[in-house]
């Protein structure tokens, strides 16, 4: 069985044919999939969607959703979900959540002090409730890290997680790895232009990588589509269902068998969220 741990099967890309995309993906070997929330407004849609896969979820907000709510009220509304639902065994971890220090209208003063205490914040939500994190990282390994790092000098240390389309340096991977994280590989892994992303997928640890599809987003490179291309009608929507295809980067890249690459990824992926064990029966 492969694990998806990162697809946003709930997004609207995916209204019109929400069921035959998860049967793609049981029929590629995909069993479980993550689906992680992107702001209050999709706590449920994420939760309903892993019950359609009979998949996971994970409750959070999102950097670029940070505006899209009132903060104490976004706070407010994943306390009390995660509160809710704590004791559904499908909720296996807080996010998705993070920094972006890409996006040009995040990149003010305002948006950057909003986006850091937002993640706090959840990060001190997600020690209350005992569950991992996954996190999502745009130019932003460092502040990511000094949070992390706080909190286990602290002695409330994160219960560790997945770095979410990890393209930092070897030291912030490193870095990453000795709080206990994963670090999750998609579809930038198949473009042999990525070289950063190729060199460690190729050299990490082999208990340091999950893979994920990041879908509807992140393509492989046999879906990408030009800009040109994609305002003419052409289609790029990713789905869970390529994740094989996209461990076959991987195990090319490694040197490793296919079997290997979904065994050792599994297992990788159990470790980094615990709660998906009892789901793999």
């Amino acid at each position: 069985m492969w694990l998806d741990t990162h697809c946003h099967l709930d997004a609207p890309e995916f209204d019109t044919d929400r069921a035959d995309v998860i049967s793609r993906a049981w029929g590629s070997g995909v069993g479980l999939m993550v689906v992680p929330a992107v702001s209050a407004a999709t706590f449920q849609t994420s939760r309903d969607a892993a019950l359609q896969c009979h998949g996971a979820y994970a409750l959070g907000i999102h950097p670029l959703y940070v505006r899209q709510e009132p903060e104490e009220a976004a706070l407010q509304a994943l306390a009390s979900a995660l509160k809710a639902w704590r004791d559904d065994p499908r909720l296996v971890a807080v996010g998705e959540i993070g920094l972006d220090h890409f996006v040009p209208e995040l990149q003010d003063e305002a948006g950057k002090a909003l986006q850091e205490r937002m993640y706090a914040a959840q990060l001190e939500l997600a020690v209350a409730a005992g569950l991992p994190v996954i996190l999502h990282v745009r130019r932003s390994a460092d502040g990511l890290l000094k949070h992390l790092r706080r909190l286990r000098d602290a002695g409330r240390p994160v219960a560790g997680g997945i770095a979410h389309a990890f393209n930092g340096s070897d030291q912030q991977a490193q870095a990453f790895l000795d709080l206990g994280f994963k670090l999750g590989f998609g579809g930038a892994m198949t473009f042999e232009r990525a070289l950063q992303i190729r060199r460690l997928a190729a050299s990490l640890p082999d208990d340091a990588i999950v893979l994920e599809t990041d879908a509807p987003d992140i393509p492989p490179h046999w879906l990408y589509r030009t800009a040109q291309a994609r305002a003419e009608g052409a289609r790029s929507r990713n789905e869970p269902a390529e994740l094989p295809r996209i461990a076959q980067s991987l195990a090319d890249l490694r040197g490793w068998s296919l079997a290997r690459t979904q065994s050792q990824t599994t297992a990788n992926a159990l470790e980094a969220l615990p709660g998906l064990a009892a789901l793999m029966a």
